[in-house]
């Protein structure tokens, strides 16, 4: 017998402060969330795969969660690719499901990096991710690491930090229409020029959120989720690529795994970039976006700046890109940040984003980028 995966259920919780909620209360409330949404309980998930933890690290944080949660699942792992992590997972339980190990996989994650640390204790603690010979010694972060992809990008293609601060702007009016985002105040080209300079070119608004926060999504074999309003979501491809860890390794400050992983994933759905209704793509720096839009082929090399400074990024763009906000305005909790795209896209499929839905989206495209543009994973949904 042929088994299909599907997702099956998504949930998220908000975005922002979170006082008083904890890394464990974050993973049951994403997760209870998701429950609902598939119409299972919790004696049905069988297979369970988190990621990690700054605040409440532990070397089996998915062992810890399905204790909190009280399962006994068959197949428990953490998963651990940054904010590639939710691709990953997605791609491992349809395996997991269509191998016969599992029947419903629950993919959840989350953090609460802003309240669960000291005021600047997250940027701390990733202080600590570089090379430990060439990179950590010489002060290098992660914003000058994508700063020194910013600066060699826009050399060889042109791409303005006036174009970067428009994905900024359009980021932040998705995000001023979801009710769980963490800024919804509206944003203006002028606040993000005139914002402080973290690492040459990025500015404040160039760069990703410190948020607290967690999501869930269930991976469940086609025709075992309770009929209900809610369809599943078919997982057309998957593909993923991993070039380097650390930007003082990488092959190329321009040419990363994007395409590679993207390529995959369309051969296998039997689609391309341009069939594409909605596109959820990683966005942990402004930078990041234009480089994977290009590389994966919505744009051609040098154009994606210009195409969201024309709005072609927008709701009535070509393209209408991270229409949740992304990770510069709905938020970003760490591994969790991936995770987000993924409910986005099932949600906009699902036809249940309300102010920010997307007309008759039909096909979705999701892309994790974990590290410094290091490891990527690329997923195709579309209507089941």
């Amino acid at each position: 017998m042929t088994r299909r995966a599907v997702i099956s259920g998504v949930a998220g919780t908000r975005m922002g402060k979170l006082e008083g909620a904890s890394v464990m209360s974050i993973h049951a409330e994403a997760t209870l969330g998701a429950l609902a949404d598939a119409g299972l309980k919790l004696d049905d998930i069988d297979g369970i795969m988190c990621s990690y933890s700054i605040t409440e690290p532990h070397m089996m944080l998915s062992s810890v969660v399905a204790e909190y949660l009280g399962l006994q699942p068959t197949y428990s792992a953490a998963v651990s690719a940054g904010g590639a992590s939710g691709g990953l997972m997605v791609m491992t339980a349809k395996a997991l499901i269509e191998s016969g190990i599992c029947r419903h996989v629950l993919c959840v994650m989350g953090d609460n990096r802003l309240t669960g640390l000291p005021p600047g204790g997250a940027v701390a603690a990733l202080s600590h991710v570089g090379h430990g010979q060439f990179e950590v010694p010489y002060g290098m972060t992660i914003p000058s690491c994508y700063a020194l992809v910013a600066q060699r990008y826009m050399h060889d293609h042109g791409t303005t930090v006036e174009q970067l601060a428009h994905i900024a702007v359009t980021q932040r009016a998705y995000a001023a229409q979801h009710e769980l985002a963490h800024m919804r105040k509206p944003l203006s080209l002028d606040e993000v020029m005139a914002s402080r300079l973290i690492a040459s070119p990025l500015r404040l608004f160039d760069c990703a959120l410190i948020s607290d926060g967690g999501g869930a999504v269930i991976v469940s074999e086609a025709g075992s989720v309770p009929d209900g309003d809610k369809p599943p979501v078919a997982i057309l491809g998957c593909g993923q690529k991993h070039t380097h860890e650390h930007i003082s390794q990488a092959p190329s400050l321009s040419d990363f795994g994007c395409a590679e992983a993207s390529q995959q994933a369309f051969a296998q759905a039997g689609l391309g970039p341009q069939q594409m209704d909605v596109i959820e793509v990683y966005d942990s720096f402004t930078i990041t976006l234009v480089v994977e839009l290009e590389s994966i082929g919505f744009f051609a090399k040098g154009e994606a700046g210009a195409a969201a400074a024309a709005g072609e990024l927008g709701p009535d763009g070509r393209f209408p890109c991270n229409t949740h906000g992304g990770l510069l305005s709905f938020g970003h909790s760490g591994a969790a940040g991936g995770m987000f795209h993924i409910i986005e896209a099932v949600q906009q499929l699902r036809g249940e984003a309300g102010p920010r839905q997307v007309a008759d989206a039909e096909l979705a495209y999701v892309h994790g980028d974990g590290g410094i543009l290091s490891a990527h994973t690329a997923l195709v949904l579309g209507r089941a």
